[in-house]
């Protein structure tokens, strides 16, 4: 366990979780907001949770598992990607399984992901991209402090294909 809230921990990936991300990273539904276009064989992502351990400096970005305490099950997943040392920020991604939603996971999730990347990694930012049709991951940011800074027209297709709007977020640390 790498980090634990009263609800959530969030771990680093172990060998068994390729068979998760294989169902998560070939769910077409899914493909608009990760900016997927082709599947993943269970072989790439097996040499992607072995080669996950490297730190973020290495690979510029980290997913981490998220568990349910009280089942101990696997219920999603957090990403930090496009990791800028010199500017001391990176992008954040959240995905959790459908039955788990609104239930308080994600943001004790992210709440514990910004301590940790303003204490262990001394970011000095966070951002995110959701599309403005996403209102539920709208309000989870929201309410985790995160803001609204710019509006990406028309930027990515969804599955219909018309073109979704798309929110900049970012979560700025403050210094006491």
């Amino acid at each position: 366990m790498f980090l634990k809230g009263n609800l959530i921990s969030v771990r680093a990936m172990e060998p068994n979780d390729s068979e998760l991300l294989y169902h998560w990273e070939n769910n077409r539904e899914l493909w608009n907001v990760s900016l997927t276009q082709t599947p993943f064989s269970k072989f790439v992502l097996d040499e992607f949770v072995d080669t996950a351990h490297q730190d973020i400096y290495t690979n510029k970005q980290l997913r981490l598992m998220i568990n349910d305490l009280a089942s101990n099950e696997t219920i999603g997943t957090i990403d930090l990607f496009e990791f800028e040392p010199q500017h001391a920020r990176c992008g954040l991604g959240i995905y959790i399984l459908e039955e788990y939603r609104g239930k308080g996971f994600a943001s004790e999730c992210l709440s514990l992901i910004k301590n940790y990347v303003f204490t262990n990694l001394h970011l000095h930012q966070l951002y995110a991209l959701v599309a403005d049709t996403n209102k539920p991951s709208l309000a989870l940011f929201e309410k985790s402090g995160f803001t609204k800074s710019g509006l990406k027209k028309s930027w990515n297709r969804n599955t219909s294909g018309a073109y979704d709007d798309v929110w900049f977020l970012q979560y700025i640390f403050e210094l006491a």
